[in-house]
């Protein structure tokens, strides 16, 4: 909050002292407006911003989790990226999956009425229990993943190709059903005008 101050100052000259340079004024008296640039209440702002983070580190402490938990959470948490389009061009759905480090025995893919399902399981090669992990990021654990397929789509066509880590699954889709794009016709003015 900015605080405006309103002064007036009074120009006095020495008796018979005149200014070198007086610009023409009816009223000796002038009133200049000031603003404070500093806010007046950093105080009260500091213990507030003091007070949020704290409350934000204890919250974390809070929630920090123990080492058979975190164990357990990157075991239950891993959900890979899902990335489907389709290509107006060569008439398809395409539908991406991100599954590194994923044995391609190891998922499996269903169709349903209209619904894609894809599941698998991330298992850790490596014994590693007693390991002093340093750093712990991947995600170990069975997953599941459901798509509705846009409609047109050709269910029995639907093949899968797993390259690099990643799981590639395209299908034909129905000309009939690609979005198509409606002209729009403009009426002449006195038409338009009469309707």
């Amino acid at each position: 909050m900015l605080l405006i101050r309103r002064l007036r100052l009074e120009r006095t000259f020495p008796h018979g002292a005149q200014p070198l340079f007086a610009p023409p004024q009816q009223n000796s008296t002038e009133e200049i407006v000031m603003a404070n640039l500093v806010p007046r209440d950093t105080f009260f702002h500091d213990m507030v911003d003091f007070r949020r983070n704290f409350d934000q580190a204890f919250n974390r402490l809070l929630r920090w989790p123990s080492a058979a938990q975190e164990e357990r959470s990157y075991a239950d948490d891993f959900s890979p990226a899902v990335e489907s389009f389709i290509d107006k061009d060569n008439k398809k759905f395409h539908c991406q999956v991100v599954l590194p480090g994923v044995d391609p025995k190891d998922v499996e893919i269903q169709v349903q009425g209209n619904t894609l399902t894809i599941t698998g399981e991330r298992t850790n090669t490596r014994e590693t229990r007693n390991a002093d992990f340093l750093q712990r990021e991947i995600t170990y654990g069975s997953f599941t993943r459901s798509l509705v397929l846009p409609e047109g789509v050709d269910k029995e066509k639907i093949s899968a190709e797993y390259r690099n880590g990643m799981l590639e699954i395209t299908a034909p889709i129905a000309t009939a059903s690609l979005p198509k794009k409606v002209e729009i016709k403009s009426l002449p003015s006195s038409r338009a005008a009469s309707a």
